[in-house]
């Protein structure tokens, strides 16, 4: 039987992608994060969403965990908008969930947004506590806000094992005082009073890595722009963290292109730290996707992703974090999910099954 050209494309694909693994030193297993931002999660139970694997209904976390998720990621709001609906990620809300992904072996990545709602390259606006402040007491307002917020979380036992001082930040943030491109100083001396209330907060605990976030993942001009300004100005940082979605951000390519020049350029752990496809058709209504919108295309598409992160070179590809995988199930978001409408879990959630699961080693007894 003659293959069809799809399926030889396929398995040229999966070869080349195996090769592209064989000739990359790979991160040791446990360096290797295998994340999702379940910062929903909670409100989700609470709120009586029932999630199951194969049927069987099972705590949100724990179905993660069986899977081989080994960190989560938790978004903080300064106070939590209500409008157009509550927010539920205050700190309170935040340590708790904290806790349980801890209770379960979790690693914490501990995501500032700097403000009431969600920050993101379309809005970066401060809180409202800190709307009159000048970019002097915004400095010292960020400063003693994470200081305060990071020792909340080391008494509670949930020190974070890794902070991200700000989201998708190549706008800035805490606008208008850290806006970009005209603020460029205001920005850096908005991120170094975040990076040393970090260090202040965490008193005798373990140093928590510094992450920024951007969203230039298919963009490595913008990539270079946007780091090397903070070169510049002193900024210190241990890991980048890029958003990739390809509808906004940008083919498997571009991804690989951006992946291979930030790692040779920058030498830094870089994480993809949120990461979403959708299983029902959402984006890509009447045009070409690179994935079918369906539940095995949302399969494939992470485990594309998950390969290229792994071909990263010199083995700095450190992780894939998906976004919002558990949330309530008749939101738009929902799409992105790895729940179907009646909460099933779908088969993107067996992604990292091959990768974590083996046989459990014994040590040898004399």
């Amino acid at each position: 039987m003659i293959p069809s050209r799809s399926s030889f494309f396929v398995r040229f694909s999966q070869g080349a992608s195996l090769l592209l693994l064989a000739l990359a030193p790979l991160p040791a297993a446990h360096d290797y994060a295998i994340g999702a931002d379940l910062s929903f999660l909670k409100q989700a139970e609470e709120r009586g969403v029932q999630f199951k694997d194969g049927g069987v209904v099972k705590p949100g976390l724990q179905i993660f965990r069986d899977h081989g998720y080994n960190w989560i990621r938790l978004r903080l709001f300064h106070t939590p908008s209500t409008q157009p609906r509550p927010l539920p990620n205050d700190l309170a809300y935040t340590i708790a969930l904290a806790q349980e992904a801890k209770a379960r072996g979790m690693k914490f990545l501990l995501n500032y947004h700097y403000s009431d709602t969600w920050a993101d390259p379309a809005k970066q606006y401060p809180p409202k506590a800190w709307a009159t402040l000048d970019s002097a007491a915004l400095v010292t307002a960020v400063h003693d806000y994470t200081r305060d917020t990071i020792a909340a979380f080391r008494a509670a036992g949930v020190l974070p094992d890794m902070v991200q001082i700000g989201n998708e930040v190549t706008p800035g943030m805490l606008w208008p005082h850290g806006k970009l491109p005209e603020n460029w100083d205001t920005f850096a001396a908005l991120l170094k009073a975040g990076i040393a209330g970090v260090e202040a907060g965490r008193g005798d605990g373990p140093r928590p890595h510094i992450m920024l976030h951007i969203e230039k993942s298919g963009d490595r001009e913008r990539t270079r722009w946007f780091f090397d300004h903070l070169k510049q100005r002193g900024v210190e940082f241990d890991a980048i963290g890029q958003s990739y979605y390809p509808w906004w951000h940008g083919s498997l390519l571009d991804l690989r292109d951006t992946l291979a020049f930030m790692a040779e350029t920058y030498r830094k752990d870089i994480y993809l730290v949120e990461v979403a496809y959708n299983w029902r058709p959402t984006e890509y209504l009447g045009e070409p996707a690179p994935f079918p919108e369906t539940p095995e295309g949302q399969r494939d598409f992470l485990d594309e992703v998950h390969r290229a992160v792994l071909a990263t070179p010199h083995g700095l590809g450190k992780g894939v974090f998906w976004w919002e995988p558990a949330v309530p199930l008749q939101t738009r978001i929902a799409s992105r999910g790895m729940f179907d409408a009646d909460g099933n879990a779908l088969p993107v959630i067996t992604v990292f099954d091959r990768w974590t699961r083996g046989k459990t080693v014994k040590a040898n007894t004399p």
